[in-house]
């Protein structure tokens, strides 16, 4: 329960800062993802950074915020943060590995998926 409300409020908040930002765009550059996609990446560092210096947070309600609203304001809030873990760890071809094919298939789904649903 806790997941689903954050993640239905982290929606919310994605839409409404999206809606804004693109009506305000000067020209089409994606300002409202950008700015989400930034956004929750700054939130999960701030919640991260305060755990690691050690401030208290229920594991409820670190689910609901990471997992829950910035998953559902932006899953690549989690994906910068895996990275960033696997960079601290010196793993840094896995980490431009992980990078690389995240992207590289992400963009092959999305072409896929619209292929598939064209050949219909």
């Amino acid at each position: 329960m806790l997941v689903g409300t954050g993640s239905c409020l982290g929606g919310i908040a994605r839409y409404a800062v999206s809606r804004v930002l693109h009506g305000a765009a000067a020209f089409s550059f994606p300002w409202g993802t950008f700015v989400v996609n930034v956004a929750g990446c700054l939130i999960i560092g701030v919640i991260y950074g305060m755990l690691d210096r050690g401030f208290q947070l229920s594991s409820a309600m670190k689910l609901f915020l990471t997992v829950g609203f910035c998953g559902g304001f932006t899953t690549f809030s989690t994906f910068v943060h895996e990275n960033y873990q696997l960079l601290q760890t010196s793993h840094i071809l896995l980490t431009a590995v992980y990078i690389a094919l995240s992207i590289a298939c992400g963009i092959l789904a999305v072409y896929v998926g619209y292929r598939l649903v064209h050949s219909l």
